[in-house]
């Protein structure tokens, strides 16, 4: 189910330009939450594509080299945007589309802001990967 009070309000928060497409928010599923209620709890951002859209520099200039702090510095009642990459989006629109239920689970490897990268990635992502089938399994 989108949320149009928290688009609008990102909306007015990140000064959006009219010109480009609007970003929208999703909830997850409140089931698979309510599972998952001892975990760090926020907001996943997504965009659609890898460089430009999570504020990465190629070759062109950024459209908004803000983008991340503007990100970083959104709140919304009692969440904020902990996380941004480009895979949920089509998780969740996916399963709105098929009446399944979807969560994101994100394990964290960098913090692009401050530059702090895990030394050991795969372990990171094994770890949460065997906590949420275990958790999955036992319901």
């Amino acid at each position: 189910m989108l949320n149009q009070e928290m688009s609008v309000q990102y909306l007015k928060h990140a000064n959006w330009p009219k010109n480009l497409s609007e970003p929208y928010f999703v909830k997850a599923s409140e089931e698979l939450r309510n599972q998952f209620s001892d975990l760090r709890q926020g907001i996943t951002g997504t965009a659609p594509g890898f460089y430009g859209p999570q504020g990465r520099v190629l070759r062109l200039p950024l459209k908004d080299s803000n983008l991340n702090t503007k990100l970083d510095n959104f709140s919304y009642k009692d969440y904020r945007i902990t996380n941004f990459e480009m895979e949920t989006s089509v998780i969740y629109g996916l399963s709105k589309l098929l009446g399944h239920e979807a969560l994101s689970l994100n394990a964290i490897i960098a913090n692009r802001a401050n530059g702090d990268f895990s030394k050991d990635p795969k372990k990171t992502v094994d770890k949460l990967i065997l906590y949420a089938l275990e958790r999955i399994v036992n319901i």
